[in-house]
Parts: structure tokens; sequence; C-alpha cells
């Protein structure tokens, strides 16, 4: 997506604060106090037709805008803040395909090309229902009702639908352009608020955008989606951030090795009718090892740290990280306390500290978030004015030290996800999220540190002198082995069970037996078997086992679901074999009912706690 030459200006994303000092030296001493790892999961499954390359959601682009954009400048602006940023390679690949489309000016997003669109046509059938379809998918209270033109705009539309759907047809080409420049005013973050002052006047004016706007809407969307990823690359190389990775596509990898784990958790767990996954542990392993290599052709190198996908996992997917390298993993309370039981460790109930799994995972650490702390800012404090829920944070820290008192200094991980729960803070989590990385920089107390921090402080504590040791003295635990499952109530029953969500494995079960028939017949190209394995690692991501079943609204389930359909169509396609019929039938269709799912289904809690 080109930007139109004689746009109005945009600003570009606030500039990144010099650090007052040197970062915190990256081994942590034993010491009164507590120290913090804190982890924002940054993930997007891959919305792209592989056939036509077109975008069939908006999302990537839309929290670039407004999640990614903040996270990087609330960052910028608190340079005594250390953190781990955990990019999901396939999120950035699409990142960096929107940017080829702003240097190309051809544009494969409908709702961004809507925006640029030009007004010497009528708008077509399409195009309208496009933005009667998307257009209103916000938080309500946060995202449309502060802003008086944007609400006018959503109760016209609840009037003439509720007249029924033709009589939309009376809202003109003039209110389509009004609303889809809205929805992308509201969707802007609120750094981007604040640093444009094309945003600000546009929302200043309200009513009636111009062409030549929407394209100047259009130039401060490029300029924020191309900022993202060396924003973070500056971040991590000036020593504040680090970043981590997690296996390509987002797989749900304990269960692609083996269906049974999920008993692991929940002995009673229905298993689809297929026995395993066809060649699972070779896709794991490729999953992996096209992270680690995309992560170091982004970021310069490799990473250390790995966070599953959805948190989850087992000992064999351990393993298999641990041969490839990787120094740190993570996962949550509810897992360690299962594993600790299938160690026969019951008794142990040391949760703020490292472990570690010599006999599965040598040379590798692994850290276990604590649920209710990361469920409160996930959750919890979206409610509250920010300022109390940043010093509430900051005093369950100080509690937690407390506790300890002489003993090692505790380690808490604060692990979740870094996009979606902003959207139902006000201001989306501006005021939050400015005290609390205040509070932590300026704390007595709080130490925050990275994974990488850890794992080089257990390094200096077996190399170096007994002074050395002692100066960095970090308490460890060891596990056996895991008992696999996820940061949704340490099991797996979120992805795998239900009827729905085990249908949809069978499908990419029947689908995988396909792909190994047709490529040990050797018919195809080098290209058309390229093609095919990039469909089958899209197939693959956890996200199509998330939504199917009653617990999803049936808006989210339908698209989800039929996207996911699509995708295993067209991986038929490639290997120039059958689309079986019922891929054209839905296997789910969510809750119908007037029940809506906490934050919309985007996330789950940990835990009650």
């Amino acid at each position: 997506m080109s930007p139109t030459r004689g746009a109005a200006p945009a600003a570009t994303p606030p500039k990144a604060a010099a650090p007052a000092e040197p970062a915190t030296p990256p081994v942590p001493a034993a010491a009164p106090g507590v120290d913090l790892l804190l982890l924002w999961h940054m993930h997007q499954p891959d919305y792209r037709d592989a056939r036509t390359g077109e975008f069939t959601m908006p999302w990537v682009y839309l929290h670039a805008i407004k999640d990614y954009s903040d996270m990087a400048w609330h960052l910028e602006q608190h340079p005594a803040m250390r953190v781990v940023v955990n990019f999901v390679p396939v999120l950035l690949d699409q990142i960096e395909d929107y940017c080829e489309q702003f240097d190309s000016g051809t544009l494969r997003d409908p709702l961004l090309r809507l925006l640029a669109r030009s007004e010497a046509t009528p708008l077509t059938e399409d195009e309208r229902r496009n933005a009667f379809d998307k257009c209103f998918r916000a938080d309500h209270q946060r995202l449309i009702a502060p802003f008086a033109p944007y609400e006018r705009l959503y109760e016209l539309h609840k009037a003439m639908a509720a007249q029924g759907k033709d009589s939309l047809l009376y809202l003109s080409d003039h209110y389509i352009f009004d609303l889809v420049t809205w929805y992308h005013l509201s969707w802007s973050g609120e750094s981007v608020k604040r640093g444009s002052e094309l945003i600000a006047g546009l929302m200043a004016k309200g009513s009636r955008f111009t062409a030549e706007e929407r394209t100047a809407l259009v130039q401060v969307i490029a300029e924020q989606v191309r900022a993202v990823i060396p924003r973070y690359r500056a971040l991590a190389e000036r020593g504040q951030i680090e970043l981590s990775t997690t296996p390509h596509c987002h797989p749900l990898a304990p269960l692609m090795l083996d269906f049974r784990c999920a008993r692991d958790a929940l002995p009673d767990t229905q298993l689809p009718q297929s026995e395993c996954y066809p060649g699972g542990r070779e896709r794991v392993v490729a999953h992996i090892e096209s992270a680690l290599a995309s992560h170091a052709r982004r970021f310069g190198a490799p990473p250390q740290g790995l966070w599953p996908a959805e948190g989850a996992l087992s000992s064999s997917f351990a393993g298999l990280l641990a041969e490839r390298g990787v120094r740190w993993s993570a996962s949550s309370e509810g897992v360690l306390a299962n594993s600790l039981r299938a160690s026969g460790q019951a008794d142990v109930q040391v949760q703020h500290q490292p472990y570690r799994s010599p006999e599965v995972a040598p040379g590798m650490l692994f850290f276990f978030r604590n649920d209710r702390l990361s469920d409160l800012i996930g959750f919890v404090y979206s409610k509250w004015h920010g300022r109390d829920a940043a010093n509430n944070f900051l005093h369950e820290l100080e509690g937690i030290a407390a506790r300890a008192g002489s003993g090692p200094r505790p380690l808490v991980s604060v692990m979740l996800d870094g996009e979606n729960a902003w959207e139902y803070y006000p201001y989306n989590g501006y005021f939050f999220l400015s005290d609390l990385y205040r509070n932590l920089g300026s704390s007595a107390v709080v130490r925050t540190v990275t994974g990488s921090d850890v794992v080089a402080a257990m390094a200096a504590a077996q190399a170096g002198t007994p002074a050395a040791a002692a100066k960095a003295a970090v308490p460890v635990g060891d596990i056996a082995r895991f008992a696999a499952g996820s940061w949704v109530y340490g099991n797996l029953a979120t992805w795998i069970g239900a009827r729905d969500k085990n249908r949809a494995w069978d499908l990419l079960c029947a689908a995988k037996s396909c792909y190994d028939r047709v490529l040990a017949a050797g018919n195809l190209d080098a290209a058309r078997r390229a093609a095919a394995l990039a469909q089958l690692a899209d197939c693959e991501a956890s996200d199509w086992f998330w939504w199917p079943g009653e617990d999803n609204p049936s808006v989210s389930v339908s698209a989800f679901e039929s996207l996911f359909r699509d995708k295993l169509a067209n991986l038929y396609r490639l290997l120039d074999a059958p689309v079986p019929a019922d891929l054209g039938t839905a296997f789910s269709t969510g809750n119908r009912g007037s029940a809506v799912a906490e934050t919309g289904g985007t996330m789950r809690r940990g835990s009650d706690k």
C-alpha cells in the first residue's frame, strides 16, 4: 500500500527516550526483594488466503497500529523496565507482508482497501457488506461509545438494521466512508493518537471525511506498521528487552506429538478418532527450526527463549527444544503443580523459582507463571482506575517479597497476551501501563529481569568461584517429567476433548495423511511441494482448535471455522487431490445464546483464583 503523493504529513512514532543509565546487569543477586519476569506474548494466526494473497481478517495491522505500537512506546518511555516480548513468526511474516503492500501500492486487505477507496464510483455490495461486518467488531464501551460521531454511526446502523437488511441500502457511501474512517481512528493506539496531528484533526472534525484525508490516514497506518519490527529490534539491541519466539505457526506441539498427553491433566479426556497426528514429531521440529531461523534473520541472532504456543508444554516437546539449543521456556503454575505430582514431588510448594529437568531437557531452565497475577492484568485491572491497578500490582509483588523474608529471592513470572487485553482498558491501557512501568522501574523492592538474565546468573553460579556463585545465587528446582498442559487451567481441554475440537483434529489428520501419500508418490514439482508445505503449516496452528465449541460466540466461531475449512480445502487442491465433501459443511457453530464469552473469547483465564 503505497502512500499517495500530496497526502498530509503523518506523525512518526514517538522516539525512544535515551536510557538515563545503563541497563540493569543481567545477573540477579540474592538480596531482599523480588525479581519479576514479565513476558508479553504477541500472536495472530495467518489470515491470508493462499490462493489470492488476500487477507480475510484485518487483525494483524489493527493490532500493529494499536497494541504493538503502544507497547513499544511505553517501553521507550521507561528505559529502566526490562521485559520479554514474544513474537510468533507467522505474525511477523504478515507484518512484513503488509509492509510490502504499502511499498507496492497494491492492497490485499479489503478493509484497508476500502479506507483508501476513491469516491469516483459507487461502492459495491461486497464493499458495503464488508464495512458493516467489520467496522462494529470492537468493544463498544471502550472503542465506540467514547467517540460521539462513531456512536451515532452505530446507532443509525442499529436502527436501520432493525427494519431489515434492505433498509441498510439507504445508508449512503459517505456513511460507509465515515464508518471505516472512525473504525481506524478508534483502533489507533493511544500513543499514536497523541502523536499524530492528522488523527487529532480527523477526530475533531468527526464526519464527512474526504478521500484525501482517508489517504493520509492510510499513510499514518503504513508508518506505524513499518515501524513495528525496527522498534522492537532497537529495544532489544540496547539491552532493555529480550525477544523470544514460538514455533513458527503457533502449533499445539504436545498434541501434535501425542494426543494421549491430554490425559496427563484430565484422564477422562475424549480423544479424536484418529490415533495420532501423522508425522507429528517431524512437523513440530520443522516449526521449531523455522522459528529459530526466521528470528535470527530478523533480529541478528537466534533466540535464547521460546514461549510454547498456548504455554503448552510436555516432556517430549521440552526434549525437542533442548536438542535445538533453546535455553529457556515457560508455562503455567497449573502445569508446574501437575508436573510435580507426576514426578512424585507433590509436597513441593515452591512456585517462584525456575526449574530444570536434566533427564528430559538438559541445559534448559523453565519458568512457570503466576496465574493469578497474570489474570489480574488480563481480566481484572481493566475495570479499575489505572493508578489503583498499578499500585495494587506493586503491592502484590511487595507482599511476595515480604513473605519470603530472609530466604531466597523469589522470581515471579507474569506472562500473558500482550495485545488483546488492552481493548478492554480505558485508553488502551495507557494510564495503567504508564503507572505500572513507573512503579516497577523505581521500586526498591522489585527488579525486572528477562529469561536470559536468569540463564546468565545460573551460568555464573555454576562456573565461578564460591564468591561469584554466592553473588549470583538463584534457587532452582528439579522436575523429573512434565505433565502436559497449557496456560489455561494447566490442561489442554481448550484444544481437544470436545466434539467439535476433536472433529477439527480429525479433519487435519485426514489432510495430513493425504499430504504424506501424495508427497511419497513424487508427483508434485518443487514449487507445488513448497506451497503445499506452507499451507499445511498454516493448518497446524492452535487457533483452529481454540475456537470450535459451545464456549465461544457464534460470530467468531463461524469466522475461524470456515477459514480453517478453506485452508484445508486449498491444501487438497495443492496436492491435486479431491476436496472431501465434508469440508463444505460447518462442523461448529459456537454459542448462539445471549451469553458473552469474557473478552469475546480471545483470551482465557489461567485459573479461578
